[in-house]
Formats: C-alpha cells, sequence, structure tokens
C-alpha cells in the first residue's frame, strides 16, 4: 500500500534550476487585497495560528460586515476573507489594527509561522513553543535587533516553523525551522533535510555548544547538515538572522529568491556562514549533522478532547475544506471565551485547537461544535480531504471543485456506512460540508501526515481537488490529485511518485505540477470520483 508520508524537505537546487524572479511575489495580505471572481480577497497573517477569544471575535465580524460571511483558514493557519469590496481596504485595516492584528504595515505578509498547535497543552514536546512564536513575531516586525537586516523584504511565502520536538510542523517544509531538543536547546535549520523515525539524536544535539565544538563537526561549511545547536533562550532571534542570511544571498545571487530553496548552489545558505552571522550577533550556535529525532508517529491533533497533564483538556476541531460559516466561527469564538484560556489556535491542517476545557465540558463543547457541522472525531471522511477555492471564487477552475468535492464525501460516507454498496462513484447526491459529520469511515491523513490507519491501508493518502493545473495550496509528499480537466471531468493521479515539493497555498501560485506516476492516471466524472480517488489510496 502507498503509505502516507510527511511533506518532503527542502533542498537546494543546482545552478540551472534556479529560478529569477522577474517580480516580487503576489501573495495577498491584509493591506495587499487579491482580485478575485467572487470579491477581494485578503489573507491576514496569524504567527503559530495563535488568536485570543477577542481576535477570534473581531476576525467574525470582520468576515460578516465586510466579506461574504465566511472564513478560510490556510495551510499555513492564516486566514482569509473572501467577497469583499475592493474598496474596503482601509476599514479592514484599521479593524485589524485595533484588534492587534496588524501590529506593522510593512511586515503584513512576511509574519508566515507554523507552530506545534499543541504545545504546551498535551504534555508532549520538548518545549513550549507559544512564547517563541510571539519573540519571533516581534523580531520580525523590528521590535528586536537582528543586527544588519530588514525583513520586510522577505517574500510573502517565506514559512518559519515552530517544533516543539514532537516532529509535526517539521515536516512541512519550511524556510527556516526551529526544533526544540529535549535538553532544554534548539536546532535551527535553514532548509535541509528531516530524518525519518528511528535516526538516532546527534552526539552533539544534547551537548552543551562549548562541549559540543570542542568534538567538531564535518558539517560546517556545508549547505545542509543537521542544522545548528543553539540555546533555547536565543533561538527566535537565530531564527530572525537565518532570514536576514537568506536575504543577503539572495541579494547576491540576483535572483529575488522568494524560499531558500530557489538560491542557486552557490550562494546558498550555509552552516558555517550561518553560524558567523549568529556569533557576531552573539549568539552561540554549533553545527550538528543530524536532527533531533522526531516521535516515531508525529501526527496533527485528532479531532476530539486532548487531555492535558495540568487537568484541563483542549479540544480539536477539523473544519471541511477549512472553511467555516459565520455561524460555526462565532461558535468557535464563544467557546474560546467560555474556555480557561480564552484562546483559539489555528493549525496548518486547517483545523482549531481550543485549550483551557474542564475534563466537564469537553463532552457538552464538542457536541456543540458536532451539531453545528464540524468534524469532532477522527472517523470523518472528510479528514485529508482538501480543494482550491474552484469556481465561482476563481476564473481560472474549470470545475465547482468543492461541491463535486462535498458529492465524492458523501459517496465515501455511504459506502462505508453500507459495505454492499462500496464506493463506486455512480451515486447521485451531495454532501453538505457545512452539515453534520458523516461517521463511519476510517480516519485520513491530512496534508502528508496522518491521523491513523485508514481503508486503504495504514496510512492512506491525502486528497486534493484543484480546479486548474495551477493545484494552489496542495499538499506535499505523496498525494491523491485530483484535477478537473472540465465543468464534470477529472483526471485522478498519484503524485509525489518521483519526489515533490509543496508550496504555500497563494493567489499567484504557478509552480509545475510535482511528478506522478502516469500509469496511475484515470479520467473520470464528477459522479465517479469518489471511486476512482479510493482506487488511487489504495494504489500499489
Amino acid at each position: 500500500m502507498l503509505a502516507a508520508m510527511p511533506l518532503p524537505p527542502t533542498t537546494t537546487p543546482s545552478g540551472d534550476e534556479t529560478p529569477v524572479r522577474g517580480r516580487d511575489d503576489a501573495c495577498p495580505g491584509a493591506l495587499r487585497l487579491h482580485p478575485a471572481d467572487d470579491g477581494s480577497l485578503a489573507r491576514i497573517r496569524v504567527p503559530g495560528g495563535l488568536l485570543t477569544a477577542r481576535q477570534a471575535q473581531a476576525l467574525g465580524r470582520v468576515a460578516e460586515e465586510l466579506g461574504d460571511g465566511r472564513l478560510d483558514i490556510t495551510s499555513r493557519g492564516n486566514l482569509q476573507v473572501r467577497g469583499l469590496d475592493a474598496g474596503c481596504g482601509a476599514e479592514l485595516a484599521a479593524r485589524l489594527r485595533a484588534a492587534g492584528l496588524l501590529p506593522s504595515d510593512r511586515h503584513d505578509r512576511v509574519r508566515n509561522i507554523v507552530a506545534s498547535p499543541l504545545s504546551g497543552l498535551d504534555g508532549e514536546g520538548h518545549a513550549d513553543v507559544v512564547a517563541w512564536v510571539r519573540e519571533l513575531d516581534a523580531a520580525l516586525c523590528g521590535g528586536a535587533p537582528t543586527r544588519g537586516g530588514e525583513l520586510s523584504g522577505l517574500s510573502g511565502r517565506f514559512l518559519f516553523a515552530l517544533d516543539d520536538g514532537r516532529g509535526d510542523v517539521a515536516t512541512l517544509g519550511a524556510d527556516v525551522t526551529l526544533i526544540a531538543t529535549p535538553d532544554g536547546g534548539a536546532v535551527l535549520r535553514v532548509g535541509g533535510p528531516l530524518p525519518g523515525p528511528g535516526v538516532p539524536s546527534p552526539s552533539t544535539a544534547g551537548a552543551h555548544p562549548d562541549a559540543a565544538a570542542r568534538r567538531g563537526s564535518p558539517t560546517a561549511g556545508s549547505a545542509a547538515g543537521g542544522g545548528l545547536r543553539v540555546r533555547r533562550e536565543d533561538a527566535p532571534r537565530a531564527a530572525a538572522l537565518a532570514a536576514v542570511e537568506f536575504l543577503a544571498k539572495a541579494h547576491e545571487s540576483g535572483t529575488r529568491a522568494w524560499r531558500v530553496r530557489e538560491l542557486p548552489a552557490r550562494h546558498a545558505v550555509t552552516t558555517e556562514g550561518l553560524a558567523a552571522r549568529l556569533a557576531d550577533a552573539g549568539v552561540e550556535a554549533v553545527p550538528v549533522e543530524h536532527e533531533p529525532a522526531p516521535r516515531a508517529r508525529a501526527t496533527p491533533p485528532a479531532p476530539g478532547p486532548v487531555p492535558g497533564p495540568n487537568g484541563r483538556h483542549a479540544l480539536s476541531v477539523a473544519l471541511p475544506l477549512g472553511r467555516v460559516s459565520a455561524a460555526q466561527w462565532r461558535l468557535l469564538a464563544g467557546l474560546a471565551s467560555r474556555s480557561g484560556a480564552a484562546e483559539l489556535r489555528m493549525t496548518p491542517w486547517r483545523g482549531v485547537v481550543l485549550p483551557g476545557f474542564s475534563p466537564d465540558d469537553t463532552r457538552g463543547a464538542l457536541a456543540e461544535l458536532s451539531d453545528a457541522g464540524l468534524v469532532t472525531t477522527p472517523d470523518s471522511p472528510w479528514l485529508g480531504v482538501g480543494t482550491c477555492t474552484g469556481r465561482p471564487g476563481c476564473a481560472k477552475s474549470l470545475a465547482d471543485v468543492r461541491a463535486d468535492t462535498a458529492r465524492m464525501v458523501a459517496n465515501t460516507a455511504r459506502g462505508a456506512m453500507d459495505p454492499a454498496r462500496g464506493t463506486s462513484g455512480t451515486a447521485r447526491g451531495a454532501a453538505n460540508p457545512a452539515g453534520a459529520d458523516a461517521g463511519g469511515a476510517k480516519p485520513w491523513p491530512v496534508s502528508g501526515t496522518a491521523y491513523g490507519g485508514g481503508p486503504a491501508g495504514p496510512d492512506p493518502l491525502p486528497v486534493y481537488v484543484s480546479g486548474c493545473e495551477r493545484r494552489c495550496g496542495h499538499p506535499g509528499g505523496r498525494w491523491v490529485d485530483a484535477l478537473a480537466t472540465g465543468d464534470t471531468d477529472y483526471r485522478v493521479t498519484v503524485r509525489g511518485v518521483r519526489g515533490d515539493t509543496p508550496e504555500a497555498d497563494s493567489a499567484d501560485s504557478a509552480d509545475s505540477a510535482d511528478s506522478a506516476d502516469s500509469a496511475d492516471s484515470a479520467d473520470v466524472t464528477a459522479e465517479q470520483l469518489a471511486g476512482a480517488v479510493a482506487a488511487a489510496r489504495g494504489t500499489t
């Protein structure tokens, strides 16, 4: 069976593969609205996905009063508001500033930070990275010195990942990654590989920098290696300085690179060069051969209650196709207000975590969320299924992929509840993404990482339905690509067979399609999509 794999690591391309950008990236922001067929689109950066209950309520009012009444969570844990009037930019910005969601106009689009969403809540991991999120965001916005770098020059696609040591967001292909280590330090990576389960921790990763330096490291001066070990208190500043080093290399290269992997080999960010920049800023760093090994199964938060070590529970909720209505969002914000934490965390897997509930309150809160059409159990057929915007919001889309995906999920759910029917994809009917959760299906992986076993094997592949060949927002690793080829026609293919690199979901994504095993392609109608996708998920 095909196994669900973590998103592939970023790599440094050879010089002849390096794109030369003729313009800045066109990713939307809170101040740079993107025109779409259903109105303007704003992408609101939420570092680490962290919102106070008050901020969540303010965003709900923005969606209802300025947008189309819905909110989308992106694959970076940010928020999108669609259906905006083209002239609402000033009012939108004023509302976001008042809510503390736009601390620096110049740095609006560079605050792309993902973080382990259960950090500090479930007793796992080696550090609570919430403080790292706050400190790194302040550094990005100029609140802390970076000694020689203006970070507003980063592209809207540049990504930071702060992993508490469990290995969840370290797999997301970020440009700069911090991974907490059990001894109280952190490993800083700029691009480069992540070892799989079972890779032993490096001899230097658990040592004090001085002691590790005396042992030496063969990775000094190399473009990859296992990164640099830094003290935990220095970690956020080290991440910001790594971005400064990237900008310097991008300027030297003349390519206007947006991501680390786009730098030509002769201008790569090296271990030696980054360590020197850190040393100049007073940050002690030691090269390590390998990164700390993640947990054997680094998975997204499964929907349902998440017990904590302090007697408080968190609630993990998945959003069908990453979208919520205003009423659903009001419920999430209201529950956040009622919890002891008054906090809401959005995840890179298009879900939400609500911390701070007493064990007695979890059952009732989960029932409210389930009744509202959100996913609260790990057996939902919605898990591991994603789509782009599709029609009518995107002019490039050939189909209404959200409606077709809802039908596919409904057919999958009916087949799971009635095995005699199977999932041939021939059954008619449509599911409502805002409707009640359909049970009976096995858990599915999300964006390249798995919740658990499923009918196609221990780790069935994630599925992404796209309206055009841009495939905006698709997952990395191995995944099932359902690409619209017409109004009611799709081509289903297993992608990532020879390796691929994920790209952030972006309004101007134009990357070429990932490698695919063409022998596994199947041309089907929208009515047959469920059966074709089920077969692809079980492809060997």
